[in-house]
């Protein structure tokens, strides 16, 4: 399919959220592009924007694995912007992979990292007019220790202070986004990590593309100002 040249194209770069990993499958099938939020996003927005999906299962901000090439989201964004600009929406969310004990980051450590992406796309992307991209930075879902599955699926991979630094991102994000002047929305106030404590329920997809969707709506209509100003 050729993407109509005047829609507005919106980036979604995230981890395994973004992928489109379910939590309450126990093979981890992908869900199908409808049922992701980036497909529900798609079918909200309708037919004047074109939904680029980037999500990749493990990756992080900017930092890497020892045994897990590739995941180490910094590397991979700038050749991504330019895959496919221009854009005029760019939404990240990350983080949660930070949080892994292996990593031993802290909220606030994982939040300035984010500031390297801002920088990216101040230098590699412009909207259709020329100008810069909105972006959005999305601080990610809860981990869920209590959910029936995560002591078997999830907890080897996170100690008590990530759990407990997963609900300080939201605040440390906030703060960035704050800082950078970026627009910023909170996946934890409309979302919940289903079975596995880690992974997006399956009813938390729709609602987290209605947050994103606002987002978007917000950053493409034309300002006060300029509606004035054409007529």
């Amino acid at each position: 399919m050729i993407t109509e040249p005047g829609v507005s194209r919106i980036l979604c770069f995230g981890d395994s959220n973004t992928h489109g990993t379910p939590a309450d499958d126990p093979n981890y099938v992908r869900l199908v592009a409808d049922r992701r939020w980036t497909g529900v996003l798609q079918g909200l927005l309708g037919d004047g924007f074109d939904v680029v999906e980037e999500g990749l299962n493990g990756r992080t901000t900017d930092t890497d694995y020892d045994d897990r090439p590739g995941c180490n989201g910094r590397d991979y964004f700038v050749p991504c912007l330019q895959t496919h600009n221009p854009l005029d929406v760019v939404v990240i969310m990350l983080g949660t992979n930070d949080l892994k004990a292996c990593f031993n980051r802290t909220a606030k450590e994982i939040a300035t990292s984010l500031g390297g992406y801002l920088d990216d796309i101040a230098k590699n992307v412009a909207d259709r007019r020329g100008r810069a991209p909105t972006t959005v930075l999305v601080s990610p879902i809860w981990i869920d220790d209590t959910a029936p599955w995560y002591q078997e699926r999830t907890s080897a991979a996170f100690d008590t202070c990530g759990i407990q630094r997963s609900r300080e991102l939201s605040e440390e994000i906030r703060r960035v986004a704050s800082d950078r002047g970026v627009m910023f929305a909170d996946a934890a106030q409309v979302a919940r990590a289903g079975a596995d404590g880690l992974h997006l329920s399956l009813d938390s997809h729709p609602r987290l593309a209605e947050l994103i969707a606002s987002k978007v709506s917000e950053a493409v209509s034309p300002s006060p100002d300029a509606v004035t100003a054409a007529t």
